[in-house]
Order: structure tokens, then sequence, then C-alpha cells
């Protein structure tokens, strides 16, 4: 069993897509719908905006589906030079940039001694997600970096460029780092995908709403193609 989370009902549509032979449960108030995506039994549910949503269901989804691996897929704001909209970036390490322990001599982002400041996906999955851009002809560019997570919707220039020079991020959202350290706890694999849908401009969010579908596509197929990638290998 694969498990899949994604934030918004938007980017489960657009996985949902993909899947067949669907049954829906609920546990604790979330739907978790499992079906087929190709040979591959997935589990796909939605966390909701902001990490103590995502973390929730991340911890829900693997008590009671205890997946091979878990994909954290969405949509995040571009803050490095590397990315434009529509762009896919796989998530390599992840980092909580709102985190701060500096009064205690830690630095920005630190969780503690047994985690760290950044956590870091499984590489095999890494791996194979580059091994799609080099193997595919895609309509939009992959990029390995650091992404990003905070609970706030950022649209301040100058957040999003001290974000990016103090972690070297290449984008900024709201769930992956939170999920990233509950899978670390619980030794469970995972990689983060993030398709960008806007840049931080102090209007952004009209950019979201445009490019929300087309970022959500992105990176459902990306993720499609990656499963391929592991039924076959």
């Amino acid at each position: 069993m694969i498990g899949i989370i994604v934030a918004m009902n938007e980017e489960l549509e657009e996985i949902k897509k993909y899947m067949k032979n669907i049954e829906t449960k609920s546990k604790f108030e979330n739907e978790f719908f499992i079906g087929d995506i190709g040979k591959n039994k997935c589990v796909l549910t939605v966390c909701g905006i902001g990490k103590v949503n995502a973390a929730r269901t991340t911890q829900i989804l693997i008590d009671y589906y205890n997946p091979e691996f878990i994909i954290n897929i969405g949509v995040a704001g571009g803050i490095s030079s590397r990315v434009n909209i529509g762009d896919v970036v796989v998530g390599e390490k992840l980092v909580q940039y709102d985190f701060n322990l500096t009064a205690f001599g830690r630095e920005k982002g630190e969780i503690s001694d047994k985690i760290g400041k950044f956590i870091y996906s499984d590489f095999k999955l890494v791996e194979k997600a580059e091994n799609i851009f080099n193997e595919n002809k895609l309509e939009f560019e992959i990029v390995k970096g650091t992404i990003a997570s905070g609970d706030q919707f950022v649209t301040e220039i100058d957040l999003s460029k001290s974000i990016c020079d103090e972690f070297e991020a290449d984008c900024v959202e709201m769930e992956g780092a939170s999920i990233a350290q509950v899978c670390f706890l619980d030794k469970v694999p995972f990689i983060v995908i993030r398709s960008i849908s806007d840049s931080p401009n102090e209007k952004n969010r009209i950019d979201f709403e445009e490019f929300l579908q087309m970022a959500s596509k992105n990176v459902a197929d990306f993720i499609f193609k990656l499963l391929n990638v592991k039924e076959n290998t």
C-alpha cells in the first residue's frame, strides 16, 4: 500500500483521475480513497491546509494503513530563480522555516538534536523521481531542491527572499515538512513533491487561483509516472 497525501480537493481530483476500483473509508472524519494506480494499491487522502492538519492526517494514515512509503504532493510558491510556474520541485530536503528556537542556541528551523534542521526524503524515491525527467519528454522542468514549510501563505517578497536565502529553498508551502517529520519519527520512507503555482509578489493569490489546476495536473501526471517507475524496478 502506497500512501498519497494532498492538502486540497483540487489536487485530490487530479490524482483520482488515475485511480481505479476506488473504495472510500472514513477515519476520524478524514476520508481515505483506496484504489489502484497502475499495479499499485494506493490510499489517497486530503489533509487540509497547514502543518497540524498535515501531521495529524499522516499519523492516521500510518496507523491504519501501514504504507510502504508516503508521497506528499501539491502546489507551492516558487521562491528561487531556478523555478517557474508549472515546474515540479522534488523535495530532496524539507525545513520548517517558521520553527524558531534561536533563543536557546539552535539554528532557525532546527527542531531537536534527533530531527535536526532539515529532513531528507528517501533517496531511492528521489532518484526515481530524477529518472522520470531523464527518461520522459515532459512539458515542465524538474528541480531537485529544498522545500520550506510554514503556517502562512507567503505573499511578501522580502519574506520569500529571506526564506530562500536562509535555507536555500526553492519553494514555500504549508504541509510538507510536518509530513516529513512524522514519517521520519515513524521510520516510514517518504517523498514530498510540489508543482509551482505562483511566486510571492503581494498579488500571488490571484496567480495561485489561476494556475492551481494546471499545477495540480502537472504534479499528478508526475506521480503517475513515478509509480510506474516504482512498479518496473
